[in-house]
């Protein structure tokens, strides 16, 4: 009778635990990359016919007030929109740094169009899987830049 009373009183203490810390229970993810540079990466670039009529799709169907403002923050950007674009989507997914002047670009847009940008990204058919996962990359990569911008126009020249 007192081994079954000390299993009880040791199952419940463990089932509390668990529900006042549910992370000790998982394995923390946040740290590994969604994607793997190289061809997994590659991959995940990839735009099917099918994925082309849905983006073109959801696209078309964006409020003209909405692609108005996505297109000035993509001119705040300048001529190397795309290149940075592509790789900042390739540090949210596989976590390699973009570089200096990309961070720079990103910052000088403002953090709203970089957000408003990015969550226009994942919406694309061959990222949209990601979408769920993403948004907390996403600020980590507009902290690193800003903080490296930041730590650059405040360092001695």
């Amino acid at each position: 009778m007192e081994l079954k009373t000390i299993f009880m009183t040791f199952f419940l203490i463990t089932t509390l635990i668990s529900f006042a810390y549910p992370s000790l229970g998982q394995e923390d993810v946040d740290d590994e990359p969604l994607v793997k540079s190289g061809p997994e990466m590659d991959a995940v670039e990839v735009i099917s016919p099918a994925s082309q009529e849905y983006n073109m799709y959801m696209l078309e169907n964006l409020p003209p007030k909405f692609t108005t403002y996505l297109e000035n923050c993509m001119d705040k950007m300048g001529p190397i929109f795309r290149r940075c674009n592509e790789d900042l989507i390739e540090e949210i997914l596989t976590k390699k740094p973009v570089s200096r002047e990309c961070c720079m670009k990103v910052v000088k847009a403002g953090k709203e169009c970089y957000m408003e940008i990015r969550k226009l990204m994942f919406r694309f058919y061959q990222l949209k899987r990601f979408a769920s996962q993403v948004s907390i990359r996403t600020n980590d990569v507009w902290d690193r830049c800003s903080a490296e911008v930041e730590n650059s126009s405040s360092s001695p020249r």
